[in-house]
């Protein structure tokens, strides 16, 4: 399965705080061992790709002040392929800096990118959902991208339309993309799950080097010419410098409006694997084991009483009873302790933002 043309891109650049005060501006979770099973989501997010490329062909982009738990977390890859950005440009700048960093190294990688802070419950049926889509890749000048078939009507995660009616004769498995859709109200959400064509855009992504460059080239010329003129420094001494210097002047935008919503060669591959975004207390509970009152538990010593519906996560205390509560998020770190209903989630972020 692996080849030494593959390479496997983590994004880890996010400062996400929603699993606040577990997580915060200084130790995102990407970071933390959110699922309390001894690694971390970003060390999990490797695991899951084992086999599908060698070490030395894995690159993880991030912000200069997480450079250093990333090395420490990850301390098999590389330490010139932990690329640093200067500040928070989104997803593109992210994407055309090592795509431009893997081309210079290996014209003709083929490559796969994927958030740091996911969920997978099935890394044998990732595995080869990836490895297969690679092969395509390799063998064409498609982008593709894994469509998650929906479980629910979700209204928190983007939709990727695909035309069932004809597969690529390549891979049976591989869908032309009809159309990305932003994150849907509730009525739509439902019409989407009765169609069957939506899925899920979980935002991994699978291209040639080539192609992705020069998707880059003609959909945004300003951003690869920023990209181009570094090409004599990259993998030397004088990278990190220029990058500081540039990077900023790139253009804050997502690969699915700056890419995927206007290139032509444009593919899904509908996949089942137990992924999850991880973007909710919410969506924790929904990866834990439960109880049979629906609570999740985790943490070493933990007591519920008379409790429906709850997410404990407290890992750092001897001992936790709780009683009486029905949907509830009780967490603690580090000496600050969160209990809130999970219904009203949304306003721990304003708590994470006055720390």
């Amino acid at each position: 399965m692996a080849t030494s043309r593959n390479h496997l891109v983590v994004m880890a650049g996010g400062i996400g705080s929603r699993f606040w005060p577990m997580s915060t501006t200084e130790n995102p979770k990407q970071f933390i061992d959110v699922l309390g099973v001894g690694r971390t989501l970003l060390q999990l997010t490797l695991d899951r790709f084992e086999g599908i490329c060698p070490p030395e062909n894995i690159w993880v982009v991030t912000n200069a002040r997480y450079a250093s738990i990333v090395h420490e977390q990850l301390p098999e890859i590389p330490i010139g392929h932990i690329l640093c950005e200067p500040c928070r440009r989104n997803t593109a700048p992210c994407i055309a800096y090592v795509s431009w960093r893997i081309k210079k190294q290996d014209p003709k990688a083929n490559v796969v990118v994927t958030p740091s802070d996911h969920v997978v419950t099935n890394a044998t049926e990732f595995r080869r959902v990836v490895a297969s889509c690679l092969k395509f890749t390799g063998e064409t000048d498609a982008i593709v991208t894994l469509g998650m078939k929906p479980t629910r009507p979700e209204t928190g995660y983007g939709y990727i339309q695909a035309d069932l009616t004809t597969s690529s004769p390549r891979n049976k498995e591989i869908y032309r993309v009809d159309s990305f859709r932003e994150k849907p109200d509730a009525e739509t959400a439902e019409k989407y799950i009765k169609s069957k064509s939506y899925f899920w855009n979980a935002g991994i992504f699978i291209w040639s080097v080539n192609t992705i460059v020069n998707a880059f080239r003609v959909y945004k010329p300003a951003m690869a010419k920023i990209f181009e003129s570094m090409i004599p420094i990259l993998g030397t001494d004088k990278e990190q410098e220029a990058i500081d210097q540039r990077y900023p002047e790139c253009e804050n935008i997502s690969v699915d409006y700056a890419i995927m919503e206007k290139a032509s060669e444009i593919f899904v591959c509908p996949a089942d694997f137990g992924w999850s975004d991880l973007g909710t207390w919410g969506s924790l509970l929904a990866q834990t084991p439960r109880d049979l009152y629906g609570n999740g538990k985790i943490g070493p010593n933990i007591s519920l009483y008379d409790t429906h519906n709850c997410i404990i996560h407290t890992t750092g205390e001897k001992k936790v009873v709780v009683q009486g509560l029905d949907g509830f998020i009780v967490a603690e770190k580090n000496g600050t302790l969160l209990i809130c209903k999970l219904s009203e989630e949304q306003k721990i972020k304003q708590f994470a933002e006055g720390e």
